[in-house]
Order: C-alpha cells, then structure tokens, then sequence
C-alpha cells in the first residue's frame, strides 16, 4: 500500500468518525483500514484517534494531520488531472452538503444529466438543517442560504432566493385571511428556531430599502423545514419561505400565497469551500455546474 492510499483511508476515517463506515464507503475490509491508521500513527509517533466503543474522533494531533493530509491529497488530485484535456475523464467522489429543499427540489432532478456527462464522478450529498462543519466534516462545498458567516473559507455568491409569505386554506378559514400588516395582530406566525439557538419570532417585510420585523404570536416552533412547510400545511400559522420550496403544496393547493405587498428581503445563496491553494478539477467543474442549475431555478 502506498503512502497516498494510506492518507486516504485515515482521512475517510477521518470524515466519517468511523472504521467500520470508512470501510464500507471504500469496498475495503475494516481491518486493512485499521492498519492503514496505525501505521501511520507508527511512522508519525502520535496518536491520531481517540478510539472508544462508542465512537472515533481526531486528536489535536490527529486534526492537524487531517487538513494537512487533505491538502497534499487535492493536490496530487490536480497533478494527475493535469494533463487530461477531456474533463469528461475527470473521476472521484465529491462531498456536499445543503438543505433538503434546495437538493430534492433543484439539484437532485438535475444530476443525471450531469453524472451522464462525467460518468467517473460520484456524488455524496446531505442535507441538514444545521451548519456543517468544512474541515472537521470532510466537505468539499456546502450550499448556504441566508448570510454565511464562517469564517477562513471562500465563497462563491450564486444569488438570491426571493421569499413569500403563505398559509393554508384550512388557516384562512379558521383565522380569515391577512391583508393588511395591522390584520397581523389576530394572526399567528410559525415560529423557527435554527441549530446556533437563534428563533425567527417576526414577520419580516421590506419598505423601500428598509426591512422592518413585526414580532407575532405562535402556537408552534419548529426546527427544520420540513416540519416547517408541514406546520403551514396543517394550519397552524403563517411561513415566510422561498417558493421553490413549496411549490408541490402550492400546486396542490395545500397552501396558498398571502400578503404580496409584504414580503420578507431575499435570502442570498452562496457556495463556501475550504480555504485550499488548490481547489481540484472535480470540484471546479461541480461548483460550476451547481451555480449555473441553481442560478437557472431562482
């Protein structure tokens, strides 16, 4: 085994917190896995994983080696991509992650006809309603909506998603339907609290240049969109969201569109990667690939 192949099985390992899943992910048996690490662990004389029962996680050691073992491997990516003149030769696994609208809704339908392109390529996506962590989590790119705010990454600003307000024709019954900004006042709003512990608690709307919040009432708080949508569906307040990612309830009139003149400011979508000198061709060609799909559906 070479020395490259030794970095890539403890940085799968790495990526995954796991041996057993590392394997699993590489169609190699755990056990060469577990000498790959320990002998790199031998040649280093440090411990790169604390190693329990229950879970593996990166020591100090262990975290340094990592990011520095993920930088020698995109680049010796890039030197044997180097002289491949069809891009359509390009091969590898990319990792990505963003939130479950925006992949079922935008780039999912589109990735056969970009994996039928690049046949060599595979695709590793997930989709959370938390802020991944780049470097600890092994991401070659993450898809942000709403403003990014880590920090010694790069970004790519794609657009921006324009917001609605919606409700759903049992709410409308039960609570009429809001026309004014003053008809809030007898109205409820779904609350949403995000993973860093902050909770959209306002209806938002823009003035002119201005963005103003209109603290409201909730019977419920929720933290991830799906349950956020299905709290709309069911009645149980007002959403403001994207459209695109209501459009099936839209269509089958589970929800309904209100307050056309108030509506919250865009969210901006952008594409943050780890801070590399050299980014590989696989995912230059990806993030090029994902901004002109999502540019197209905005």
């Amino acid at each position: 085994m070479d020395s490259n192949e030794g970095l890539k099985r403890f940085v799968r390992v790495a990526e995954l917190g796991s041996f057993t899943k590392a394997a699993e992910s590489l169609g190699l048996p755990k056990a060469s896995i577990s000498q790959a690490v320990q002998q790199l662990e031998s040649k280093l004389q440090t411990q790169l994983f604390h190693r329990t029962t229950r879970k593996v996680q990166l020591t100090p050691d262990g975290q340094l080696f990592y990011e520095k073992s993920k930088n020698v491997l995109s680049e010796i990516e890039e030197l044997e991509t180097l002289f491949i003149s069809d891009d359509r030769q390009v091969s590898g696994l990319i990792r990505v992650n963003m939130s479950h609208p925006m992949a079922r809704h935008l780039v999912i339908p589109a990735l056969p006809a970009f994996l039928q392109r690049y046949p060599n390529l595979t695709i590793d996506i997930s989709s959370e309603d938390r802020k991944v962590d780049l470097i600890s989590e092994g991401y070659d790119c993450v898809v942000r909506t709403g403003e990014a705010e880590e920090t010694g990454m790069f970004m790519r600003k794609i657009g921006e998603m324009q917001q609605t307000n919606f409700v759903s024709p049992s709410y409308i019954t039960a609570y009429g339907e809001p026309e004014t900004l003053a008809d809030l006042e007898h109205h409820y709003l779904i609350h949403y609290q995000t993973s860093s512990h902050k909770r959209f608690d306002a209806f938002e709307y823009r003035a002119g240049d201005q963005v103003h919040a209109c603290k409201m009432n909730s019977r419920i708080c929720v933290n991830n969109t799906d349950a956020y949508r299905a709290a709309c569906a069911a009645g149980l307040g007002i959403m403001q969201a994207p459209r695109f990612g209501a459009h099936e309830l839209l269509r089958s009139g589970d929800l309904v569109e209100v307050l056309h003149d108030y509506t919250a400011p865009p969210m901006p979508v952008s594409i943050l990667f780890p801070h590399r000198r050299n980014l590989s061709k696989r995912v230059r060609i990806f993030m090029d690939w994902l901004t002109e799909t999502i540019v197209a559906q905005l």
